[in-house]
């Protein structure tokens, strides 16, 4: 909740916020009014702050009711008119208020800094699905120091201003340090026989043509575009050395999720989407309109492995194709699957950041800093839906993109259903169709093309 010109929050038993806002301009010369809230104990929540807010027109009045302490004089002078006296009245309230002199009846402490109100998430939430795929990935301690620093510069990058190529060249140069240093642990994190592989990475990291060393001399030059171009391809080599140091998953499912479908790493799959009124996509730059259109999606099995793995096996099965299409504001939603004999009713599968193994049918609690490793605030964001009867469980069949828009978004810029839906993959091409498709469209056809062997399959449903 914002003020506006709202004052520092004062904590003495009581916190108010005092805000003032002009109703009208000030050539008009009425009155200014003022915004009084205070920060209270919520007998509902223990522990928790919750702000209180009087209404404008009978602040004075809540005020002499809830405290007893605001004076209620009246300064009247002869020939001043009704405006003039309501003004000198708000002045004295605010003069009262604003005095570090304790106020009458009021015990004298000592004023502490007041609680915060709300929460502010991380403004470093993964706002791309590659940046949040490639931070799921469970790998070498080392290549994560190596990523977060690199990382780092995509930030850098944003200031508009001069730009500090000099932290940017320390950052290159740490990741440098730390991938000569610890050569051996990184290469000896890969399984044997994805080694070789791994070697040829490494080497294409160290001294590529879009390696480190060539990324160094792109920030000595001072070219912010060579420098982008540079990094997004030093971080694309950092993920397939990841990747290949994370062949499974690195932790134990529950027993009691043993019988369900899994996918025990990532996969790919590809979506033809048909236009069900006859018409066509919008063409590419230089393209052609097209009848149909692809939309290709990586499903992470890394953070949630039940339902990227039953999502995995619907498309084996061909559950999916010639599914009809319902487009809203902020999704696109497969048909509800009613008519079909396939999926698992897989339990809510989330799992927080920084944290080894998912919670089931748990929802996070955003406001108080639990945020996803896969969030659901991108643009493109593959996840299930709620169930009909119990929203701890997914929908066994329907799926939807989500089409997150920033301006609609809430606090620190999160979707307000962030940490309620078991976010499981994103489309990372063809995203740009997301927007063009409409109720009554069509999945053509959906097919695994990577990853059917991490997929594991129950002995019985």
């Amino acid at each position: 909740m914002a003020f506006p010109l709202s004052s520092a929050i004062i904590s003495h038993k009581l916190s108010f916020n005092v805000s003032i806002a002009p109703s009208t301009r000030r050539s008009n010369l009425k009155p200014t009014h003022f915004i009084f809230c205070f920060n209270g104990k919520d007998p509902e929540r223990s522990g928790r702050s919750r702000v209180h807010c009087l209404p404008k027109n009978n602040h004075l009045k809540e005020l002499k009711d809830q405290h007893g302490t605001l004076t209620n004089s009246y300064i009247s002078t002869r020939g001043h008119t009704n405006k003039l006296q309501s003004l000198i009245a708000v002045i004295l309230v605010f003069v009262q208020i604003s005095s570090p002199l304790p106020l009458v009846g009021w015990d004298v402490l000592p004023i502490s800094p007041a609680n915060a109100v709300l929460y502010s998430p991380d403004t470093k939430v993964p706002r791309t699905g590659e940046l949040a795929l490639r931070r799921a990935i469970p790998a070498n301690t080392n290549m994560k120091t190596i990523q977060d620093s690199l990382e780092e510069i995509l930030y850098l990058l944003r200031i508009p201003q001069r730009k500090p190529y000099g932290t940017m060249e320390g950052n290159v140069k740490k990741a440098l340090k730390i991938a000569t240093d610890e050569k051996d642990s990184i290469l000896a994190s890969i399984p044997t026989d994805l080694r070789e592989k791994g070697s040829t990475l490494y080497a294409s990291l160290i001294d590529g043509k879009n390696g480190l060393q060539a990324l160094l001399a792109c920030i000595k030059d001072k070219d912010p575009d060579k420098v982008s171009v540079g990094l997004a391809s030093s971080l694309d080599t950092i993920a397939e050395l990841e990747l290949l140091q994370a062949p499974g998953l690195s932790f134990l499912l529950p027993e009691q999720y043993q019988r369900y479908p899994r996918l025990t790493g990532r996969g790919i799959v590809e979506l033809t989407i048909e236009k069900g009124d006859g018409s066509t996509f919008s063409p590419e730059a230089g393209g052609e309109p097209r009848k149909t259109a692809k939309i290709q999606v990586v499903i992470d099995g890394y953070s949630a492995p039940l339902t990227a793995g039953n999502f995995a096996k619907l498309i084996i099965d061909e559950a999916y194709n010639g599914a009809k299409l319902r487009s809203t504001d902020q999704a696109v939603l497969s048909d509800n699957g009613l008519d079909k004999n396939n999926g698992y009713s897989v339990p809510l599968e989330i799992k927080p950041s920084g944290q080894f193994e998912p919670l089931y049918r748990t929802k996070l609690d955003v406001q108080d800093g639990e945020l996803p490793t896969l969030p659901l605030s991108v643009y493109g964001a593959v996840a299930m839906a709620h169930g009909e009867v119990n929203e701890e469980y997914s929908s066994p069949y329907q799926f939807f993109f989500y089409l997150y828009d920033k301006r609609n978004a809430g606090l620190g810029g999160l979707s307000f259903d962030e940490g309620e839906f078991s976010v499981f993959g994103y489309a990372t091409a063809g995203r740009e169709i997301l927007s063009q498709i409409k109720t009554g469209d069509v999945i053509q056809s959906a097919k695994l093309i990577d990853g059917q062997d991490r997929l594991v399959l129950p002995d019985e449903k």
